[in-house]
């Protein structure tokens, strides 16, 4: 379970208790920026899809998704691979637009595999790309493995739906919450035109 303090800040992430839906979710005014809009998480796992082994990314990302006041089902889990696709243009495109999630976070399939291609379908539907969030998640990885270095995410906006692939492991995908959350508001307040700019100078 993600804990916020009165900070916003995370100071508390467990497969374990995401797991959990009798732990109870400690939050103030600030951390519920998601309510009223929807978020999705999509999982490209051959094995999880296979029911060949657990899901143990999806439902971290569900519980902090949730626990920042969005509407966000379990996670979908497919497979490696074309379902990836499938599914972000089901979301992206085949959903009406003012039904479409807000936010849009796959984990997995960023990798070196052949199959490994959630990166290109997902830049294939973005229309404006954010480099600059996936190289603050390799320098986070960086602190605990250089292997961080070698997930291929995007990220990027489609509309008003913020979209960015996290690694598949729960170590990247806790590196990418630690990243992203405190930087969730601005986002979401840019990708709806809802940020005061201020004057130019």
């Amino acid at each position: 379970m993600i804990f916020v303090t009165s900070e916003n800040t995370i100071v508390g992430v467990t497969s374990e208790d995401a797991a959990s839906e009798s732990t109870t979710t400690t939050l103030d005014a600030t951390a519920l920026l998601g309510a009223g809009r929807g978020a999705a998480v999509i999982i490209a796992s051959t094995s999880a899809a296979r029911g060949e082994a657990a899901d143990t990314t999806g439902p971290i990302l569900v519980d902090w998704l949730r626990s920042r006041g969005y509407d966000c089902p379990e996670a979908i889990v497919v497979r490696d691979g074309e379902p990836v696709g499938q599914t972000l243009r089901t979301l992206l495109i085949d959903t009406p637009a003012d039904e479409r999630p807000r936010i849009i976070v796959t984990s997995g399939g960023t990798g070196l595999a052949p199959d490994d291609r959630t990166p290109e379908f997902t830049a294939e539907l973005l229309e404006r790309q954010s480099p600059g969030l996936v190289y603050a998640m390799w320098r986070k990885g960086l602190e605990s493995t250089t292997s961080a270095v070698m997930s291929r995410g995007v990220a990027g906006v489609r509309g008003r739906t913020f979209v960015i692939n996290f690694p598949g492991s729960k170590g990247g995908v806790r590196d990418g919450i630690t990243v992203i959350d405190e930087l969730l508001e601005h986002i979401q307040t840019s990708v709806e035109d809802t940020t005061d700019h201020g004057p130019r100078v």
